[in-house]
């Protein structure tokens, strides 16, 4: 059995840094990587690739020859991939005796919303190589500054969570530049627990772009609160004890913890069982680390 990461989110999330920061400290704590470019606009890797889909398909040669956008272009070398599942099966088959494996996606959301070329990807692989695979899926932080960027950010994580089927954790990324963008109206276990959306409309109406669409934006916080699936850990890839919470949750959702590879990693996996209150304690520490008192507007005005 075989266990890893398929890193998916919208663009300029920090899907790239993370694997990069990710296999850095899974290597510290003990585990073998393998980091599995599957972007084939990624062409800047900062990361040692042991698989690069590159060597199958170019996205500017997709472009050139079919005459395609970015986007489409993505869609091509997607469906292409799935049409040539042998190829990446053959890769991935001499590190599944000891590698702990990161898959780096596209940022093209329409294909883990929409599309079915991902998933079928993902799933014949869990099938054929019996592996057991978390889906992280990155929303930049500063979305949370803006209650309609954050609205919409719930409706795209719960999206890809029902189309994907997979293990799931969403993560606000980059928390440590979130003050950067702006002041948030509530405290940040609001935005990661996913609290009463009613009170962002408030929020919603100040801006004259989102008023006009106040009973659409209200069906969809509904929507997403009746499903009630959605919620947010933080990350900041430069901080082991931040990037360490996250791993000890990864681990519990794709089984690690139980299982694990090496008596090292196991070890630290064992963490992962905490006090059931653990998750407000990060989140206070978190809100206190990052996040300025003064720069919390907490006024829920009718």
């Amino acid at each position: 059995m075989v266990f890893g990461q398929v890193v998916i989110g919208p663009p300029g999330s920090g899907k790239t840094t993370y694997c990069n920061g990710m296999s850095q400290f899974l290597s510290l704590v003990g585990r073998k990587v393998a980091v599995i470019n599957l972007d084939p606009a990624n062409d800047a890797l900062p990361y040692e690739c042991a698989i690069n889909i590159e060597d199958l398909v170019k996205l500017s040669d997709v472009m050139a020859e079919h005459s395609l956008g970015p986007n489409g272009g993505l869609v091509y070398c997607m469906d292409y991939l799935e049409k040539n599942i042998d190829w990446l099966e053959a890769k991935l088959k001499p590190l599944l005796k000891d590698h702990y494996l990161l898959f780096d996606f596209p940022g093209q959301v329409e294909l883990f919303f929409l599309h079915s070329s991902a998933k079928s990807v993902i799933m014949k692989l869990i099938k054929k190589l019996n592996l057991r695979l978390t889906a992280v899926h990155l929303v930049d932080a500063h979305l949370c500054s803006d209650p309609a960027k954050y609205v919409s950010a719930l409706l795209l994580s719960l999206s890809t969570m029902l189309h994907m089927e997979l293990p799931h954790i969403n993560v606000l990324s980059k928390i440590d530049l979130i003050e950067s963008y702006g002041k948030l109206a509530f405290n940040l276990d609001f935005y990661t627990d996913v609290q009463d959306l009613s009170y962002l409309q408030y929020h919603l109406d100040q801006d004259p772009r989102s008023a006009k669409y106040r009973k659409l934006t209200k069906e969809l916080c509904e929507v997403i609160e009746d499903y009630s699936l959605v919620n947010f850990t933080t990350l900041d890839i430069q901080d082991k004890e931040s990037v360490g919470n996250l791993v000890k949750q990864i681990d519990k959702t794709n089984g690690y913890v139980f299982v694990g590879m090496e008596e090292s990693a196991v070890a630290f996996s064992k963490i992962a069982v905490a006090p059931t209150d653990w998750d407000y304690y990060r989140v206070a520490a978190v809100q206190e680390k990052y996040i300025k008192d003064e720069d919390v507007v907490n006024d829920n005005e009718d």
